[in-house]
């Protein structure tokens, strides 16, 4: 089956599809016609954030947690900066008041023209549509 919508992650969903079953299962379930995107940036951020979420939780094995992490990348492709370059400008001017880091998340979805998949409402009304893990089912 061809894959006929597209839509860019956010660094929350790849730790979330780290952390729980739901958000895996979904791109697991959905990979044969969905297209997943994130800018590299994403993953490596995932990467430093999920030992520090994790020292929380002792039932957690962060080796564990980062072989989940690095198994996501067979499902969701990750760009680097020169794929999507072109959009940093504009993607910098809607997301600066707000969270300028995250930048590639939006030049991505811009040039894919695609929704981003996110729980942080700093996406929210910068002209690129959103969606959030509970209602994501409807769009995928």
């Amino acid at each position: 089956m061809s894959q006929i919508k597209r839509i860019v992650l956010d660094a929350n969903i790849l730790i979330r599809a780290v952390l729980g079953e739901k958000v895996r299962s979904l791109l697991e379930c959905h990979s044969g016609h969905v297209g997943f995107y994130t800018p590299e940036q994403c993953f490596n951020e995932a990467e430093r954030h999920l030992p520090v979420i994790l020292s929380r939780y002792q039932h957690i094995d962060v080796s564990v947690a980062m072989d989940a992490l690095a198994r996501l990348r067979y499902i969701v492709q990750s760009l680097e900066p020169e794929t999507y370059g072109q959009f940093e400008q504009d993607a910098k001017k809607r997301i600066a008041e707000r969270d300028p880091d995250d930048w590639p998340v939006v030049a991505l979805a811009l040039l894919l023209d695609c929704p981003i998949w996110t729980e942080d409402k700093d996406f929210f009304g910068i002209g690129v549509a959103t969606w959030q893990t509970q209602h994501i089912q409807i769009y995928l």
